[in-house]
């Protein structure tokens, strides 16, 4: 295990023992510049290693393509996973069903044709799908976790099938408070996993919402359990001096997936999904990837059901929170993309 101190932190504070508001007053602030530098414990072969153990980690095949609650009754949700037409719909029974994202008569978009009791209907002739094999159009895996949908894709994965996608233990959604940021960037799935592995940039890259960041742990490279995992202590800003300090462990489940959980302070039990979906080729070759973020924040505090009554509210701005961040990380993902692929990453 390594650490590191920043100057001005403040400790999480066990659940047992915080105030009335779930806000600390920074007693000693320190400019950004002056804050303690971690590239010295940013070691590249640190962060490589977390990697190649994530990416040889078994996902099944399975690949986040959406939202749960954007799958409308009346149209499919169409998307790609490396280069692949993919569309989702509700069935007769209502459960989630989909396939290729081409019609098998004579290839029109099927994302753009709707729904009718359960069943798709090619806007071109006619030709009604109803998730069963038809025509040749054969349906794939789809699995609804009650937040993100996922598409079993065998070809592309190349990995033995599994009957489900490795999803992680999350709040109990009905104590939860969830929102779901998208984006796509230029760059390839583990660009975008390699900068969830560097945590020692969060306060540097993103003084706007991180403050007093310190990784207390990171993998010893074994591989094994809760030590194949970076354990941080850092303060969300809030406003001025007032922060919201936390401890939070960033662990990797599957070759696309990052999530970080509080362990201590404010919102215990809260997670943060990352998951990393390749898209294909742009118009000039270069790679394509979705970044899909799935905020499930929880808290033990009486006055947060007041907060879960706002969701509707509440919910853009967690988005638009998430988006700012992700406006820094996908750059950070694009760049190591352009520096991977011309062989001048460093280390």
């Amino acid at each position: 295990m390594s650490s590191g101190r920043g100057g001005g932190r403040v400790n999480p504070v066990p659940p047992g023992r915080r105030g009335r508001l779930p806000l600390s007053l920074r007693r000693r602030p320190v400019p950004w510049e002056r804050q303690r530098p971690t590239w010295r414990d940013a070691r590249p072969g640190v962060i490589a290693g977390a990697l190649k153990r994530a990416r040889a980690r078994p996902s099944g095949n399975w690949y986040v393509v959406g939202v749960s609650g954007g799958l409308r009754g009346d149209r499919p949700l169409a998307g790609t996973v490396a280069g692949r037409e993919v569309v989702v719909w509700r069935g007769p029974d209502g459960r989630p069903v989909g396939g290729p994202g081409a019609c098998p008569h004579l290839g029109a978009p099927l994302r753009d044709s709707p729904v009718r009791c359960g069943t798709l209907r090619c806007h071109w002739h006619g030709l009604a799908l109803d998730g069963t094999p038809y025509a040749g159009w054969a349906p794939l895996p789809v699995h609804d976790d009650g937040l993100l949908l996922w598409v079993r894709l065998d070809e592309v994965g190349g990995e033995a099938p599994s009957d489900a996608p490795v999803v992680v233990r999350r709040p109990e959604r009905a104590r939860a408070l969830t929102a779901v940021y998208t984006g796509t960037g230029v760059c390839e799935a583990e660009d975008v996993v390699a900068n969830r592995l560097d945590p020692w940039h969060g306060a540097w890259l993103h003084p706007y919402s991180f403050v007093d960041l310190a990784v207390a742990g990171s993998p010893d490279g074994s591989g094994n359990g809760i030590e194949d995992a970076f354990t941080v202590d850092v303060s969300f800003k809030v406003a001025g001096r007032l922060v919201v300090p936390v401890r939070a462990v960033f662990t990797a489940p599957e070759p696309r997936t990052v999530v970080m959980r509080i362990t201590e302070g404010e919102g215990t039990g809260s997670v943060v999904e990352t998951h990393a979906t390749p898209l294909g080729p742009d118009q000039r070759g270069r790679p394509r990837t979705a970044v899909t973020e799935a905020v499930v924040a929880t808290s033990d505090r009486p006055g947060f059901a007041v907060v879960r009554r706002a969701a509707p509210l509440l919910r853009p701005l967690v988005r638009a929170a998430s988006g700012r961040l992700w406006r820094d990380d996908l750059a950070y993902a694009e760049r190591r993309w352009q520096l991977r692929s011309a062989g001048r990453l460093p280390g």
